[in-house]
């Protein structure tokens, strides 16, 4: 192993909390497919495997910290909490928070187009990454690395309901019930071109059911769909 290679290892190490038995292992989990392609000899496989593994891994750990939560979270709920910690922009904010874009190991096409800020390439190497632990050390210290990483995201997430697509389930109740597409209309603009604050309303069947303030149309539609679905599911 290059001495480079050492030193950005123990860096790296240092950042996950966990230190490797088998070195080469976390290597092979910072080796994108393009470096192995370029240098076979060197590298004789990439990253993917892992990559797949680790997914598994860290659903698993987002789940059960779900199910043991106090507040007994329901398995809708812990559906689209997972569904959310695994997306691209999750995982790759993460990524970034530890540095990981300086470790990854890139071929030169990757590297000259930006590979190592690429969301896609640190998400799924951080992915890559929990499954090497997982590997290496077995699911408790896999977990105690997720659980360092993602924690602070996961009840942020929690306290906000920002996992939740309001607009999406709305969308779907309202086919399922109506057979019929809510629809926002944008009833009030306020505030400067650059501070504009929005209102939005959404209507099924010409019927009112939800209005939403935000800085912008998303933001409204949003608040006007969470406002709808509460009134549409009272008992």
């Amino acid at each position: 192993m290059a001495k480079q290679d050492v030193h950005n290892i123990t860096v790296l190490e240092e950042s996950l909390g966990y230190s490797f038995k088998d070195k080469e292992l976390l290597l092979k989990a910072l080796t994108h497919k393009s470096f192995h392609h370029e240098r076979p000899k060197i590298s004789p496989s990439h990253n993917e495997r892992l990559e797949f593994l680790g997914d598994s891994v860290l659903g698993l750990i987002v789940v059960e910290y779900l199910f043991k939560h106090d507040k007994s979270y329901s398995e809708a709920t812990m559906s689209k909490m997972k569904s959310y910690l695994v997306k691209e922009s999750v995982l790759s904010d993460v990524a970034g928070g530890i540095g990981l874009g300086l470790h990854v190991r890139l071929g030169k096409g990757e590297e000259e187009t930006g590979g190592r800020e690429k969301k896609s390439i640190l998400a799924n190497t951080i992915e890559a990454v929990f499954g090497a632990i997982y590997s290496d050390g077995g699911y408790d210290e896999a977990r105690k690395a997720v659980l360092r990483l993602l924690m602070r995201k996961m009840d942020m997430a929690l306290s906000s309901e920002q996992f939740f697509d309001f607009k999406t389930d709305l969308q779907e109740e309202s086919q399922l019930r109506f057979g019929v597409l809510p629809e926002y209309r944008v009833v009030k603009q306020e505030g400067e071109e650059h501070k504009k604050i929005f209102t939005v309303e959404v209507f099924i069947r010409d019927d009112k059911l939800g209005q939403g303030t935000g800085r912008s149309k998303k933001e409204a539609e949003t608040l006007a769909a969470k406002e709808a679905l509460l009134k549409m599911r009272e008992p």
